[in-house]
């Protein structure tokens, strides 16, 4: 073979290589299955129908209906005002904004997490935020746990979820922010900067409006999801456990506490939706729902594993353990005296 040919040759490939690759198709994403779903089920809602005719079925289908019905308008209204905070509102404010002193930016922070109407899913990149942005580490991490538990929203489901005991939201709001600032102070006391290892930020491309509308979609499918399987395992819990078996466990002040505190943390329901499977435990004292209240959206299965891809594993081994603890402590005490 010639040199010309050489160059010929490589000169094809070159330009073979410079094409642009065929557009791929679009993914099958969670919208999609979510719409293929719902024709599925006006296809067959005579069969299905005819499957739930027995009367624990329909027992489940009511408290799955009810639980979700009342929960997803306050899901989708925080999620649609955390994600107008998050993209429109300059992440240098809260920086600006928190006290110097670290020992006082802590309940500030806390504090803070009123006006940050959205739930837990959202407060653990923000909380990440904060820390790129000098705010100290203590006062990020009582924001992270105050604001699910603290913001209008959630205290108005709280509110809705038990109209007969006004107390519970009182009992919620001091027993959430009074473990975010402990758990604030002992990180400033004990905590490693270390321990804390933030990924990369990626750059960030598009308009406003686009990032808004991508989270919006982001945190209604992903709290969506996890509001479904939380209404089912309550629903199922009052189906399947016989009435026996968790009236045992509610009349024990104790085992009470610890087992709603547990299944709080398996079934990583968001925090403006926690309320309604709470009130759905009618067997259970309002001690032992108060810490249910207080522990998911502190410490749940979702959350660790989310901390532990913003903070790092050296972080989350340590954090969510000693938050349990307290959010069950705090919880208990507070309930004690103000329930």
């Amino acid at each position: 073979m010639t040199a010309t040919d050489g160059l010929t040759d490589l000169g094809t490939r070159s330009q073979e290589s410079a094409e642009p690759a065929a557009p791929r198709g679009r993914r099958f994403g969670s919208v999609e299955l979510l719409a293929v779903l719902l024709v599925l089920l006006v296809v067959f809602r005579d069969p299905l129908a005819a499957l739930i005719s027995d009367p624990r079925l329909q027992t489940w289908t009511t408290v799955f209906v009810s639980v979700l019905v009342q929960a997803v308008p306050f899901l989708v209204f925080g999620v649609v005002l955390s994600a107008v905070i998050a993209v429109f509102v300059p992440r240098s404010f809260w920086a600006r904004a928190l006290p110097r002193h670290p020992a006082l930016a802590v309940p500030a922070a806390g504090l803070a997490g009123v006006v940050l109407p959205g739930c837990e899913c959202g407060s653990v990149p923000i909380a990440g935020s904060l820390i790129r942005r000098g705010v100290t580490p203590a006062a990020a991490l009582a924001f992270l746990l105050s604001a699910p538990a603290i913001n209008p929203i959630v205290l108005t489901a709280t509110a809705v979820a038990f109209p007969g005991n006004p107390e519970m939201v009182v009992a919620r709001g001091v027993a959430s922010l009074i473990v975010a600032v402990a758990m604030g102070w002992l990180w400033l006391r004990l905590g490693r900067a270390e321990w804390i290892k933030l990924p990369p930020r990626p750059h960030e491309d598009g308009s406003r409006l686009k990032a808004f509308v991508a989270a919006c979609r982001h945190d209604v499918m992903h709290a969506g999801g996890f509001l479904v399987l939380g209404a089912a395992a309550a629903a199922t819990i009052n189906v399947v456990v016989p009435e026996a078996w968790l009236q045992r466990v509610a009349d024990n002040p104790v085992l009470s506490v610890i087992a709603l505190a547990v299944l709080a943390v398996l079934l990583s329901i968001c925090s403006e939706a926690d309320a309604f499977v709470a009130a759905s435990l009618s067997q259970f004292s309002l001690t032992s729902r108060l810490v249910f209240l207080v522990v998911g959206p502190m410490v749940d299965l979702k959350l660790i594993a989310m901390q532990t891809g913003v903070f790092g594993r050296r972080f989350a081994v340590r954090f969510a353990p000693a938050t349990f603890v307290a959010a069950i402590l705090v919880g208990a005490g507070i309930g004690a005296v103000l329930l």
